[in-house]
C-alpha cells in the first residue's frame, strides 16, 4: 500500500483486449430494439405489431400482452405489467431479431395508440400547488429531517445574516459505456453480462423478478465503462433484456441503450430549489443554520437526493434545521449521481458561507476555519479523523491565497476580471454490508482472492490488490484477484466511496484468518493441498463510537471577459484529508476527475426539459455539454497526512465521490469575486451574467 501504481488493466483497456458486457464473445447471438412510450403520461388504447412481426429476420415483439408477470414490487422495474404509462421515453415494447439494425428498424414499425392524460412536470410551482411531501425515506444512515435549538430565534437575534435560495438543475450521468445486458436463457438457467456496480445485486433483482433462486442466475461483470451511480440500482433496461431473452431460449440476447434513451431509463440528479439561512455574531460564528431542498421524484417510485445532509456535519451552531420535500411528477425515476446529496448540496450551503464572509467582512478561508466544532454538531460524536482546517490552510498557501485582495472586481488582466473562491468539501466514510472473501494459498506461495466485486474504471482492480499483498505480507507478485462474477464471494455495491473500505475490510479479515488457520492447524505451514478460507466483513466495533467524515477544501481561480461575459477557469486546487491513500496515482486521477467534474457541473451541464411533452430535449453529448480538455485549466490535487485507527484496518477512507464536493460551490465564489454578481442558480453561463454588465 501507498505505492503509485498504474492500474493493471491499462494496457489491456488502452489495446482494446478488455471485455465489457456487450462486447463478451457470444454464439449466435440476437438483437433487442426498444418500443418507448411518446406520451408523458397516460393509457395505450391499441398497439399494432404486424408490420415489425413481418419483417424479415424479427425473431419476436414483446409488448405488455406478451410479457411474463413480474414477482416485484419496485414501480421503476414492472415495466410491461399494463398499458399505463409514467413518463415520456418509458419501455412499452421490445423487438428481438438477428440484427441490430432490423431490430431498430422493426422497432420503428410498431404502432401504439395512447389515451393521453394531462401531465404535471413543473417543480418550479410545486409549492404553490401543494404538491410537496416529505420523503418516506432518504439514503440510509442519515435522517431526513434535523432540529436542535430554536433557529428562527436565533436568525431574528444575529448580527449577520444571509438568506439565499439556489437551483441546481437536471443531471444526467453519461459514463462513457451506456448501459448494456446480454442475458440466455437455457434449461441450467440463465446468464448475465451486464454493466452494473452491483452483480449481485443484478443476481437477486432478477431472482425476484422473475421467480428464480439466486444460484440460477450467474452475471459477469469483469470492466465497467465508468457509472457515476447509475449502474447502481437496476434499472428497467435490465429487465426488458431478460423479458426477451424469455422469448429466444437458448439465444443470448444483446441489449444495449442509446445515448438518447440513457437520459430517461437510467436515473439523474433531480433538480433541487434550495433555501439557506445562515445566522452569525459579529465575529463571524455561527449562531444558526437551516437549509432546506425541494427536489423531485417521480410517481412511480420514490428517490430523494437528500441535497441538505451534508449540511449537519459541516459547522459548530448552537441552533440548526434541515428540511427536506419532494414532487412527484410525472417524469423518470432519478437515482444515486456521485456524492448524493452532497454534491448539490454543498454548492447551496458554501455559496451561502461565502455570502456570510462578504456580508460580515471576513476572509472565507478564517470563517470556515472559525466555525470549527469539536465534536459532530448534530449528535455530539467525536470524529474519528477531521482535518478540514489543515486542509483548508494547506490549501490557502498552496493556492496563494495570502495576496487575494477580498474587493470584487479588483483584478483585471488583458480584458478579464480574475476571481478566487473556496468551499469546503465532505463525505461519509461509509463500509457498506454484505461483502464476502475467500482466499486460497498453495505451497508455492500464490494466493487467490476472490470477490464478486467490480471495478468501474476506478483502479479497484490495482489497490485491492495492494491491499490484498499488504495484508497477507506478500508481493503483489504473489496475489491474483478475481473480481465480476457472482459465482465469487458475494459483495457490496461499488458506491458511497465505500469499496476499498468496504472490501478491503473484508479481505484484511480473511487474510487474518488464513493466517490463524495455517499456524493453529497446519504449524504455519501451507500443506500440500492448499487451503483455503472464506470470511464475511467484520462489523466496525468504532461504528456507534464517531463520526467518520472525509474532509476537503476547494480553490478556484476563474477570468470572466469585461466585454462578452465569457468565463474560464485556468486553476483549480484541492486538498483533502481521505486517510492513508493506497494509491497515490489513482487517488490523484479520482480527485482531479471529481474536480474536473464540478467544474462541468458549475459552468456547462444542465438536462432541459421541455414541459408541453415532458422529456429532456438535449439528450446527446452534443447538446448536453460537459467539460472538454478546451475548458479545463491547471486541475491540482493534494492530500494531508492523516492517521484513523478508527474506520477500518487499512485507515483509509473513500475518495471517490469528495473531489466533486464544493468544486462548483468555489467557481461560484470566484465568479462573484470577479465580478460582484452573486450567481445562484447553475449553471453560471453568459445570460446569467450579461444583465449585470
Amino acid at each position: 500500500m501507498g505505492q503509485p501504481l498504474s492500474r493493471f488493466e491499462g494496457e489491456d483497456k488502452v489495446r482494446g483486449l478488455a471485455t465489457y458486457a456487450f462486447e463478451h464473445p457470444v454464439p449466435h447471438p440476437a438483437y433487442l430494439s426498444a418500443v418507448r412510450s411518446t406520451v408523458a403520461t397516460g393509457e395505450i388504447i391499441g398497439i399494432d405489431c404486424s408490420q415489425a412481426s413481418a419483417q424479415p429476420g424479427v425473431l419476436a415483439v414483446l409488448t405488455h400482452l406478451n410479457a411474463p408477470r413480474l414477482g416485484i414490487d419496485d414501480g421503476e422495474l414492472r415495466i410491461l405489467q399494463s398499458g399505463d404509462v409514467a413518463f415520456r421515453g418509458q419501455f412499452v415494447g421490445g423487438v428481438i431479431a438477428e440484427s441490430s439494425e432490423i431490430a431498430r428498424h422493426a422497432a420503428a414499425l410498431v404502432r401504439v395508440d395512447y389515451r393521453e392524460r394531462p401531465h404535471d412536470v413543473d417543480l418550479e410551482s410545486s409549492r404553490e400547488r401543494g404538491q410537496l411531501r416529505v420523503p418516506q425515506q432518504t439514503m440510509a444512515l442519515f435522517p431526513m429531517d434535523t432540529d436542535k435549538g430554536d433557529v428562527d430565534s436565533a436568525l431574528a437575534a444575529a448580527a449577520v445574516q444571509v438568506d439565499s435560495t439556489y437551483r441546481t438543475p437536471w443531471y444526467n450521468h453519461n459514463p462513457l459505456e451506456p448501459h448494456t445486458t446480454i442475458a440466455c436463457w437455457t434449461s441450467a438457467g440463465l446468464t448475465l453480462h451486464v454493466s452494473t456496480q452491483h452483480p449481485q445485486g443484478v443476481q437477486t433483482t432478477v431472482a425476484t423478478a422473475f421467480r428464480l433462486e439466486p444460484d440460477q442466475i450467474r452475471v459477469f461483470s469483469p470492466h465497467v465503462g465508468g457509472a457515476f451511480g447509475s449502474k447502481g440500482p437496476r434499472h428497467s433496461d435490465l429487465i426488458l433484456a431478460v423479458m426477451a431473452a424469455q422469448l429466444v431460449p437458448d439465444r443470448p440476447v444483446r441489449f444495449a441503450l442509446t445515448r438518447h434513451q440513457m437520459f430517461s431509463q437510467t436515473g439523474y440528479r433531480s433538480p433541487t430549489m434550495q433555501r439557506v439561512r445562515l445566522g452569525a455574531d459579529a465575529d463571524g460564528r455561527l449562531t444558526a443554520v437551516a437549509h432546506e431542498s425541494i427536489e423531485q421524484t417521480s410517481r412511480l417510485k420514490e428517490f430523494a437526493e437528500h441535497a441538505t445532509r451534508a449540511t449537519p456535519t459541516m459547522y459548530a451552531t448552537p441552533h440548526l434545521q434541515v428540511r427536506q420535500q419532494l414532487a412527484a411528477l410525472d417524469l423518470p425515476t432519478p437515482a444515486i449521481m456521485r456524492a448524493p446529496g452532497e454534491c448539490v448540496g454543498m454548492f447551496a450551503l458554501e455559496s451561502a458561507m461565502d455570502e456570510l464572509a462578504v456580508a460580515g467582512g471576513l476572509d472565507p478561508v478564517e470563517l470556515r476555519i472559525r466555525n470549527e466544532p469539536d465534536t459532530h454538531p448534530l449528535d455530539g460524536l467525536p470524529f474519528s479523523s477531521r482535518s478540514l482546517p489543515a486542509c483548508l490552510r494547506e490549501g490557502a498557501r498552496r493556492f496563494g491565497w495570502e495576496s487575494r485582495d477580498p474587493t470584487p472586481r479588483a483584478r483585471r488582466h488583458d480584458g478579464w476580471l480574475v476571481g478566487t473562491g473556496v468551499a469546503a468539501a465532505t463525505y461519509p466514510t461509509l463500509r457498506l454490508p454484505g461483502s464476502k472473501v475467500t482466499i486460497r494459498v498453495t505451497p508455492d506461495g500464490r494466493h487467490t482472492v476472490l470477490m464478486a466485486a467490480v471495478d468501474i474504471g476506478t483502479g479497484t482492480r490495482t489497490a485491492l490488490t495492494q491491499v490484498a499483498a499488504d495484508a497477507l505480507r506478500v508481493d503483489l507478485a504473489q496475489v491474483e484477484l478475481r473480481l465480476g462474477d457472482t459465482a465469487y464471494p458475494p459483495a457490496a455495491p461499488e458506491g458511497g466511496s465505500a469499496g476499498i473500505t468496504s472490501w478491503g475490510a473484508t479481505i484484511c479479515a480473511g487474510a487474518d484468518e488464513l493466517r490463524r488457520r495455517l499456524a493453529a492447524d497446519h504449524g504455519g505451514t501451507v500443506p500440500a493441498e492448499g487451503l483455503e478460507v472464506t470470511v464475511d466483513m467484520p462489523e466496525n466495533p468504532h461504528l456507534k463510537q464517531y463520526a467518520m467524515h472525509a474532509f476537503g477544501a476547494q480553490f478556484a481561480e476563474v477570468r470572466v471577459h469585461d466585454e462578452t461575459g465569457e468565463i474560464r477557469v485556468p486553476r483549480q486546487l484541492g486538498v483533502y484529508a481521505v486517510g492513508r491513500v493506497v494509491n497515490p496515482k489513482t487517488a490523484h486521477s479520482q480527485l482531479i476527475g471529481g474536480m474536473t467534474m464540478g467544474l462541468s457541473m458549475a459552468l456547462h451541464e444542465a438536462s432541459i426539459l421541455d414541459p408541453r411533452y415532458g422529456h429532456v430535449v438535449n439528450h446527446d453529448l452534443a447538446t448536453y455539454h460537459v467539460s472538454s480538455n478546451a475548458d479545463v485549466g491547471t486541475v491540482d490535487a493534494y492530500w494531508v497526512e492523516e492517521d484513523d485507527p478508527y474506520v477500518n484496518p487499512m485507515g483509509t477512507k473513500g475518495l471517490g465521490e469528495i473531489g466533486i464536493v464544493g468544486a462548483a460551490a468555489a467557481i461560484a465564489n470566484a465568479v462573484h469575486h470577479a465580478t460582484g454578481v452573486r450567481i445562484r442558480e447553475l449553471p453560471i453561463t453568459l445570460d446569467k451574467l450579461l444583465p449585470h454588465e
